[in-house]
């Protein structure tokens, strides 16, 4: 009997782990920059109750605000990254949460300057512009700051909710501790007796296992972990919940759900349009599970059969260096420099690959201003780790072309556009792989993986939304949660949008309780909305090809400039409308449709 452990980071090759060295060569002049950001703090105080004083005086303070946050930024994103990579490692928890207490101190500091901004006299602002040239980079700033005016509470207010924050962000911090350092799933062996550890990191490679009591028995043990702790899951998340709407009441927001959305700017006809959409299209997600249900020939299908491939035969394991070969490949539509700068990425290190002891389960995308776009993985070789390179791949060069025209107040983009950014990519590839792909049954794996990608984006991540909005809206109605309440919405929900040919097992109701997203409220639907804004613009690369990819570049060095929605609006496409929430839907059913055709020809 052989056991399949995972690497400690030790043993990982140094090719194959980012070099955060470049961000701070030493531990010595990270602490340096905490200790500058603290320096810099102590100059906060002669500021305040005078930004109204002089346009010069206002000028000093944003470039002191600005050089607090690009130096706080590094401290921050390096402790944590550098905690990221092996969350057992007691050195780097501490350093992730000396960062984390500094970030409470600055939030605390900087607390008055919204509050006193938006109380000076009406038309300051425009004067203090009009008699400081170098002040008109912030016009979209202070636009925006003035937006929120009705939300922005008194400056002794203000500075109290900021002292509260990290005290407010505890059930994330305890969620986080509990899912990726202390809990621990028992291993599982398949129907050889082999025996397989059993993590999240590889969890959904272990699903895609052509061996059905290896999936379940890797199922019953993840989410069983979870089941045992719903309780104190429960009370945590709950605590989350709680924390949002108390946010949003003393803002003065409708609704936690409001509050959630107006940073961007973007309507709640947006959010519910999404899952009108999906309600529309929920007989078309249950007629691909029925199919699947058929074509892997079973008598029940379950949760952990939504991932197995449905062709038999077909060798899609892709190792890191084909990987590459294979990104590099598909983004050659978006140009010279674009594909120049991810071959840098790969070059340069600024890739962690490999999961490893210790090390956060998923993906994605970080950095600074001044940092490189690093990319965090847990690749293991399958077709699904090609497309997730590619989509931390566009979060990445979306940061490049970023920071390359933008100033650092506007050197940043929102996870609403940023999903746009990322999808595309993914569209790209899958695009390139279908025209060119000739073999039936590799044919077949490839719709049945884009199938698959509308189920856990369009379909799945809707549900999560839903999910929030409902079990916030129980909170804002004054109905207290607990875990058999979050269970049986979620497993309403699971009945809902699976249909009836779905056998549910007693661990799904209770998946809402390892899902990370749910600690940042209100995220989760920018996946499927961003999915949806990038298959229209793909789909204008493709069939314009330069001026779509003018558009798009274009777009990708705006950073926070523009609201999302105008963004968008300027790359081609219109996220205030239903409309491509639709026309997603319908590439879905073309693809199923010929999904369907290529298995009754066999």
């Amino acid at each position: 009997m052989s056991t399949d452990k995972l690497l400690t980071r030790d043993q990982v090759a140094e090719d194959v782990k980012w070099d955060l060295g470049k961000m701070y060569a030493t531990e010595d002049a990270w602490e340096a920059d905490f200790k500058k950001v603290q320096d810099l703090l102590k100059q906060v105080a002669g500021f305040r109750n005078r930004l109204g004083e002089s346009a010069e005086t206002l000028l000093q303070w944003m470039r002191l605000n600005e050089e607090i946050g690009l130096t706080f930024d590094n401290v921050l994103v390096y402790a944590h990254m550098r905690y990221h990579q092996n969350t057992a490692d007691s050195f780097y928890q501490t350093v992730s949460e000396r960062a984390s207490m500094l970030g409470s101190e600055v939030q605390s500091e900087l607390s008055f300057f919204s509050p006193e901004l938006i109380g000076l006299p009406d038309g300051t602002l425009e004067r203090f512009m009009e008699e400081k040239e170098e002040l008109k980079l912030y016009t979209i700033f202070f636009e925006r700051l003035l937006r929120e005016k009705e939300h922005v509470l008194s400056p002794e207010l203000e500075e109290l909710l900021a002292k509260v924050g990290e005290i407010a962000e505890a059930p994330h911090s305890i969620f986080s501790l509990f899912a990726y350092a202390d809990l621990k799933m028992p291993s599982v062996q398949d129907t050889a007796g082999e025996e397989h550890e059993v993590n999240e990191g590889r969890y959904r490679n272990l699903l895609e296992s052509k061996d059905r009591t290896l999936r379940q028995r890797a199922f019953q043990s993840l989410f069983g972990s979870y089941t045992k702790f719903r309780n104190t899951l429960s009370s945590t998340y709950y605590n989350s919940i709680k924390k949002n709407v108390f946010y949003a009441k003393t803002r003065k927001y409708g609704s936690a759900l409001e509050m959630s959305l107006s940073a961007d700017n973007v309507p709640v006809d947006v959010y519910n349009n999404l899952i009108q959409a999906n309600h529309d299209n929920l007989d078309q997600l249950q007629r691909y599970l029925s199919l699947r249900k058929k074509v892997l020939g079973l008598d029940e299908l379950h949760y952990y059969d939504f991932f197995v491939p449905m062709v038999e035969s077909v060798d899609m394991t892709i190792p890191w260096e084909k990987g590459k070969e294979m990104s590099l490949d598909a983004l050659k539509p978006l140009g010279e420099e674009y594909v120049t700068t991810v071959q840098r990425a790969f070059d340069e290190r600024w890739v962690d690959v490999y999961p490893n002891e210790g090390k956060r389960t998923g993906a994605y995308s970080w950095g600074t201003y001044t940092s490189a776009p690093y990319l965090f993985l847990n690749y293991t070789n399958t077709l699904d780790d090609v497309f997730t390179t590619v989509h931390e791949l566009g979060h990445s060069l979306h940061s490049y072309y970023t920071m390359k025209t933008q100033p650092f107040i506007y050197g940043n983009y929102t996870i609403f556009v940023a999903e746009v950014a990322s999808t595309l990519n993914e569209n790209l590839m899958l695009s390139k792989m279908l025209r060119e792909e000739t073999d039936k049954k590799k044919r077949m794996y490839l719709l049945t993986h884009s199938l698959d990608q509308y189920r856990s984006t369009m379909f799945r991540q809707t549900m999560f939304a839903e999910f929030e909005k409902i079990v916030h809206g129980l909170v804002e109605e004054g109905q207290p949660l607990n875990a058999d309440l979050l269970s049986e919405v979620y497993l309403d929900l699971n009945i809902k949008y699976y249909g009836p040919e779905l056998v549910v097992d007693p661990e799904l109701k209770n998946e809402w309780a390892r899902i990370p997203h749910f600690y940042d409220a209100f995220y989760v639907y920018k996946y499927a909305t961003g999915f949806a804004a990038a298959a229209a613009l793909s789909r204008q690369i493709q069939q314009e090809g330069a001026p779509a990819v003018e558009r798009y570049l274009n777009f990708l060095s705006k950073g926070s400039s523009e609201d999302p929605i105008d963004l968008l609006k300027g790359a081609g496409v219109d996220m205030s409308s239903p409309k491509p929430i639709h026309d997603a839907f319908e590439v879905f059913k073309e693809r199923l449709d010929e999904l369907e055709a290529l298995i009754n020809e066999q």
